[in-house]
């Protein structure tokens, strides 16, 4: 259940949740923007120190694989990934690495800290308020040596810090001690549906194209060279003018929240199905849905099999705070 404390926090000031289990790989060497660069969706190669951006890996097919935010310090990458898919990714990292300079390496003592929120930047420090996204750095909070980052997830503000495993709490009480509070899983995924950002594992699997999941202008660089998966990505953008069969859209029900995997229907016709579903204080039901092309404007109504009752839905935009 959504706590009106923590989700209000949320919307007017910050708090501390992560919004799915991630792990964390570390890539060092002199070789590792081009060798990454060569294999994920988004310009890797041109990123500066203290400098990141989101990316996806595909399969030659052009589905994904995984998500990444990828943030470059100045003297290594630091991959955040699935937490399921972290020693999978790493290992397949390795199998691509030959005979560039590179160190893979999984960083299991590593704890990420999520923080949301209008006042986010501020609760961490001076000067976070400005930052870019994806922008990180080395810094400390609460005299704990964290690596932190900007990444908004939540329609608002949001930073992750990374911190040693065993020094966790005292991030987390530093944070608290500035007025931050910690939200509850049904806060997090309700905030999450009404911004409509989709997780891998959930809404995106490895049945997915990105374009599918709407994330390609976050993710993928059109002015990159080549990447794995490309030719695919590129022959949907340029033959089929960006058209996919379905997309990853928001709904909003006049009834229960959804099962994952719910049926939608638009007569007797079978148009998509349901990847998650919450209950937002502000907009009631809501779930994020892969629907038929035909089916993806604002406004588009559609029925959804809960339980035994098929119930009135309508497509519609995410919700900023």
């Amino acid at each position: 259940m959504t706590s009106p404390d923590d989700y209000a926090a949320l919307r007017e000031s910050a708090a501390i949740g992560a919004i799915a289990p991630r792990g964390q790989i570390a890539v060092a060497g002199a070789d590792r923007l081009t060798f990454l660069h060569g294999l994920l969706t988004n310009d890797i190669a041109s990123l500066a120190a203290g400098r990141g951006c989101y990316a996806a890996w595909l399969t030659p097919q052009g589905r994904m694989l995984c998500d990444l935010h990828v943030l470059e310090s100045g003297d290594m990458v630091l991959l955040d990934v699935p937490a399921a898919e972290t020693a999978a990714i790493a290992a397949r990292l390795e199998q691509f690495h030959f005979s560039e300079d590179v160190q893979i390496s999984t960083l299991t003592s590593l704890a990420a800290i999520w923080l949301h929120g209008p006042a986010a930047g501020r609760l961490v420090g001076d000067g976070f308020d400005g930052w870019m996204q994806y922008q990180n750095a080395r810094v400390e909070i609460g005299g704990v040596p964290v690596v932190i980052a900007r990444i908004d997830q939540l329609a608002v503000p949001g930073f992750v810090i990374y911190a040693d495993n065993e020094r966790e709490g005292e991030v987390t009480a530093a944070l608290r001690a500035a007025g931050a509070l910690h939200a509850t899983p049904a806060s997090l995924e309700a905030a999450r549906l009404e911004a409509a950002y989709p997780i891998f594992g959930i809404d995106m699997t490895d049945d997915t194209i990105p374009l599918e999941a709407g994330i390609e202008d976050r993710a993928i660089s059109l002015t990159k060279g080549c990447y794995v998966g490309q030719e695919v990505i590129i022959r949907v953008l340029h033959r089929g003018h960006g058209r996919v069969a379905r997309k990853l859209v928001l709904l909003q029900l006049e009834g229960d929240v959804p099962d994952r995997g719910a049926k939608a229907f638009s007569g007797d016709r079978e148009v998509g199905f349901v990847t998650s579903g919450a209950t937002s204080p502000r907009l009631g039901a809501l779930a994020l849905a892969y629907l038929h092309r035909d089916f993806l404007e604002p406004g588009t109504a559609v029925d959804v099999q809960v339980a035994d009752l098929r119930v009135h839905a309508h497509v519609t935009r995410p919700s900023a705070f």
